[in-house]
């Protein structure tokens, strides 16, 4: 069997290029992303193509398969890396404080982000509840201001599928507009 590195190298490339497309694509999808994701895919199918069809052509070397399963995983792997790194969408935190004497809701403020606040009857008493919707690209943010302020702080998040009204209506609703 000889081993021909530039068709191994090739076929791991196309095969990087085509996962990790694949993966940004798919998030784009999620996100809502309905012009930039089609575009998206039509360079991500052409690349399999051309990938799967190098490795078809050649299945009698079995470097070419493992060449292939390699870019596949490495692919993944950068695709989940650069859709972090881009951070696209929103997310809601809750953030649960064991007292109700604070000055994080006002220290989120300054720092520009939208709090609504509210008690709440905890295991051990009153507690004090943050609501904060922001921009994923700012959620290590939020989580460093709360840690350092709170560091007892119980934070959940999520990614809300739907937004509507409040303080942030327009602001994602422009965002929206412009991926569309």
């Amino acid at each position: 069997m000889t081993i021909d590195v530039p068709t191994l190298l090739l076929i791991f490339c196309i095969n990087f290029i085509y996962i990790t497309l694949n993966t940004i694509r798919f998030m784009l999808t999620m996100k809502g992303f309905r012009n930039l994701a089609p575009v998206l895919s039509v360079i991500e199918i052409t690349v399999y193509v051309v990938g799967l069809a190098l490795v078809l052509n050649r299945l009698d070397n079995v470097l070419n398969v493992m060449a292939y399963a390699l870019g596949y995983g490495v692919g993944v792997r950068v695709g989940i890396w650069v859709e972090d790194k881009l951070a696209l969408g929103y997310i809601m935190a809750t953030v649960i404080l064991p007292s109700t004497d604070t000055e994080l809701p006002k220290l989120l403020r300054e720092n520009a982000f939208g709090v609504t606040q509210s008690l709440a009857e905890g295991w051990e008493g009153e507690r004090l509840v943050l609501d904060i919707l922001t921009p994923r690209n700012q959620e290590r943010k939020l989580y460093a201001l709360v840690n350092e302020a709170e560091p007892k702080a119980f934070i959940i998040t999520y990614e809300p599928k739907y937004i509507s009204g409040g303080f942030w209506v327009k602001r994602v609703r422009n965002s929206r507009f412009k991926r569309r």
